[in-house]
């Protein structure tokens, strides 16, 4: 059982910090400061319930990329090192207004200061329907889009979309759309939420889920369980053991597949 304890970001430059599935990460939050914007509204976030941080504006995208510029320089002055920069935070960041223009901008920071590092989103894929976000995703190095189920109502009861018509079908159809330019990223978990049982390894939630990877075909599935604390406290994390039994069967059909 976790402890509620939201972890909300006070700033747009996040690090660098040890990541476990992405090695020394800058962090760019795109969303407002003490507060949480996102189209999700996930029983294990750690930033806490949307109701709980309502408020703020989307940070001036000028302001962000004069910070990250800044810091990228200071990183180089003290000959650090840094894998990627990341895009996260407090919610979904695709849903900043400039996020293309602000992909633009970091790769082309990237390649004057650290170009041997990776651009990252961390992304729901509720917004990948729109043009200039589809783009911008298809030039990061890392374009990593959460699914956490096969069944529409397996993501209502974990993800708990704000669009009541989120539908799995269709972001899977996005998700092909990306021809193999994605990261799949899944989190396995079980508890208890509002009376519910929330299950995503059963054999048939897995088999289901497994099928939907093989229609995908991404570069790379990320499996997870919880590591910090999630707004819901009746959750129970998932061990590296038995999340390697749940895609062993992606492993032995050749996917690239990473535990954290």
């Amino acid at each position: 059982m976790q402890e509620r304890k939201p972890n909300i970001y006070n700033d747009n430059i996040i690090g660098p910090i040890h990541s476990r599935r992405l090695g020394i990460s800058l962090g760019v939050n795109l969303l407002p400061k003490d507060a949480k914007i996102c189209s999700f509204d996930c029983i294990y976030c750690e930033c806490g319930w949307n109701k709980d941080h309502r408020g703020g504006r989307f940070p001036d995208a000028d302001a962000v990329m004069e910070e990250l510029e800044a810091k990228l320089k200071e990183e180089v002055a003290e000959g650090r090192k840094i894998d990627v920069i990341t895009f996260a935070g407090n919610g979904e960041p695709t849903l900043h207004p400039r996020f293309a223009e602000v992909i633009d901008r970091t790769i082309s920071l990237r390649d004057r200061y650290f170009p041997q590092a990776k651009v990252s989103v961390l992304s729901n894929a509720t917004r990948m329907t729109d043009p200039s976000v589809y783009t911008a995703l298809l030039k990061v190095d890392n374009n990593i889009l959460k699914i956490d189920g096969a069944f529409d109502q397996t993501i209502h009861l974990i993800d708990q979309p704000t669009d009541k018509n989120y539908s799995v079908r269709q972001i899977v159809d996005g998700m092909k759309s990306f021809r193999g330019q994605l990261i799949v990223q899944t989190m396995f978990v079980r508890g208890m939420h509002d009376g519910k049982v929330i299950d995503n390894t059963t054999p048939e939630e897995v088999d289901a889920w497994c099928d939907l990877m093989r229609e995908i075909k991404p570069h790379q599935i990320m499996v997870y369980s919880l590591d910090r604390p999630t707004p819901e406290p009746n959750l129970v994390k998932v061990s590296k053991e038995e999340m390697a039994q749940l895609v062993a069967p992606l492993v032995a059909e050749g996917f690239n597949v990473s535990i954290a």
